[in-house]
């Protein structure tokens, strides 16, 4: 007992702190490797962070402090090699409100409360809770955020000053200050896009091409670095032909150096007004839960898409993507979750641990330190125009084209949860979307679907119900009501046949309603047969109804069904269907 207690004991600890398992396995040629990915990675996430900063509203090097912390903290306790946990635009988006109308501290103050409720749910085990978010719910907010997210985008790629709040702000915005439009702005907004879709289909193969074809290869996994250089360059070598002077918006001066590494506000001073850690929770009311919700939903989806058949400990990424919330806050982070770029970078440049994380993290703490005077050269159109494109490729509009072929019902959540998240805003849309999926799942509880077949059987009329699912409370009056409607119209059935082969259970309310079924039919003279019933669900009617248990049956087929009904009871009368009974 002593030593399984230690098995165990060392099992939980590995399962909880994955790095133990991994490491004692490491080899150089692994670290060669993860090396290289997680400089990839770094090329991705330094301007990836500055742009995801700008959603947020807060100042570009927030993007740098909130992408470094994460990549560490994963190392220890990531269940998969290929995520990389750092700020994205979802989780720009849902802070935005509170940077642009109460200051930064509520970001950071944001992530740590992020951080400790997933923690909390993941060692409480609550992973199961993300299953009752369906997948044409998560579609619907995915795409109503990335469209969003890019048409926030739009005014700063024309060069139009000031920011939108909503998806209608953006295109009234848009239209109102369309003389604005500035040229250059608009052109290098508009060569940035086209250069980025341009390397992301060069013809690069990693492995089994030539010398080509892996430089393209490596030139479209950095594409995000290549434009984002490319445009501060220009900007930069513009500066120096016109006394300082630039023709386009650029991000301007980032602080220098690292982060303070200190716990998060738990109150601060806005604009002359000061905030209790109460009152910071009043301001963020239902977001500490719905933020949280959002943040690990995307990042156990990215880790499944990526995790090849392996099975995923959901608890456990909880653990990891909460604690790299956790500490991040310490070092002013904005909520921070698995980010699919950054991910997919990962995995194709063939990263074989989450090790790939510390060279991304050194590589972004040296940019804090070293190259902040230098980032403020970057356009913003630039910056705008990674955005946009990242979000276009967020879109899911195969899914309209999936549902439509498949289940035409689950276009109805996807839709409302859309068109909400659009003009309500994404919390509300996920609430609401959550709702209309739940009711549709409730309205198909209480409306199974029923087979009902009326049969002649050596010329006996038998009506065959056969439910489609099994049957609990909600769809107790719906099954008699239908039985007898049918009963009503065919008034020479002699056999009531209810199949019970798809029914795995039923509750006390059906139980009640089956037998006032058996009381309804007995009175007409009919008889109420229970044929294939489970075992289970038997005992459930016969426990409520004793007088039932007689009527079960399980014959092979109708006929034999019949034939013992004929042999058991010689007063069932022979009798035909009427003429205006339907076929």
């Amino acid at each position: 007992m002593q030593l399984r207690g230690r098995c165990d004991a060392r099992d939980l600890l590995r399962r909880r702190i994955p790095i133990i398992g991994w490491l004692p396995q490491y080899s150089w040629g692994k670290l060669l490797q993860d090396a290289l990915a997680g400089i990839t990675v770094g090329l991705t996430a330094i301007p990836q962070g500055i742009a995801y900063a700008v959603v947020a509203g807060l100042p570009p090097q927030y993007g740098l402090y909130s992408s470094f912390m994460g990549c560490f903290v994963y190392i220890f306790f990531g269940s998969t090699k290929d995520v990389t946990v750092g700020p994205t635009a979802i989780m720009g988006l849902l802070t935005q409100p509170f940077v642009l109308n109460y200051g930064d501290d509520f970001a950071v103050l944001l992530c740590f409360l992020t951080g400790c409720l997933i923690t909390l749910m993941g060692l409480l085990r609550l992973g199961f809770l993300v299953n009752f978010i369906s997948m044409p719910v998560i579609c619907g907010f995915t795409n109503a955020a990335a469209i969003i997210i890019a048409s926030s985008q739009i005014s700063t790629l024309f060069g139009i000053s000031g920011r939108s709040e909503s998806f209608i702000d953006a295109l009234k915005k848009l239209i109102e200050r369309f003389l604005e439009i500035k040229l250059w702005d608009t052109l290098l907004g508009v060569c940035s896009i086209l250069m980025l879709v341009l390397l992301k289909n060069l013809p690069g193969k990693r492995h089994g091409g030539n010398g080509l074809q892996k430089c393209m290869w490596l030139i479209c996994l950095a594409r995000n670095a290549i434009v984002v250089i490319a445009g501060m360059v220009l900007a930069y070598c513009l500066s120096l032909y016109d006394d300082g002077k630039v023709p386009f918006n650029i991000t301007g001066n980032i602080t220098e150096g690292l982060p303070p590494f200190q716990p998060p506000p738990f109150s601060t001073t806005h604009k002359n007004e000061t905030y209790s850690f109460i009152d910071m929770m009043n301001v963020l009311g239902s977001s500490v839960i719905s933020v949280p919700l959002i943040a690990l939903l995307e990042s156990i989806a990215i880790a499944k898409a990526f995790a090849k058949g392996k099975t995923l400990d959901s608890n456990q990424e909880m653990i990891a993507v909460g604690l790299c919330n956790l500490f991040g806050s310490f070092a002013r982070s904005m909520p921070t979750t698995g980010s699919f770029t950054r991910t997919a970078v990962n995995n194709a440049s063939g990263v074989k641990t989450p090790m790939g994380g510390l060279v991304t993290g050194a590589l972004v703490l040296l940019a804090c330190g070293l190259l902040t005077s230098t980032f403020k050269f970057i356009p913003k159109a630039t910056l705008a125009s990674v955005i946009i494109v990242a979000m276009y490729y967020m879109l899911e509009i195969r899914m309209f084209r999936l549902l439509w072929r498949t289940r035409k019902l689950d276009l109805i959540p996807l839709v409302i949860t859309l068109l909400v998240c659009l003009t309500a805003g994404l919390e509300i849309g996920m609430i609401v979307g959550i709702a209309a999926n739940l009711v549709l799942l409730l309205y198909g509880t209480a409306r199974p679907g029923l087979l009902i077949e009326e049969r002649a059987v050596n010329e006996i009329p038998v009506l065959l119900v056969t439910p489609q699912q099994s049957l609990s409370f909600p769809a107790a009056e719906y099954l008699r009501e239908q039985v007898m409607s049918w009963c009503d119209t065919i008034k020479y059935t002699n056999i009531v046949a209810i199949d019970g082969c798809n029914v795995i259970a039923i509750d006390a309310t059906i139980a009640k309603n089956l037998s006032l079924l058996h009381n309804d039919l007995e009175l007409r003279k009919q008889k109420l047969i229970f044929w294939n019933w489970r075992e289970d669900a038997r005992k459930t009617l016969v426990a409520f109804d004793g007088s039932i248990d007689s009527h079960f049956r399980t014959c092979g087929n109708l006929v034999q069904l019949v034939s013992e009904e004929i042999s058991t009871s010689a007063q069932l009368p022979i009798m035909t269907r009427s003429q205006d009974s339907p076929a």
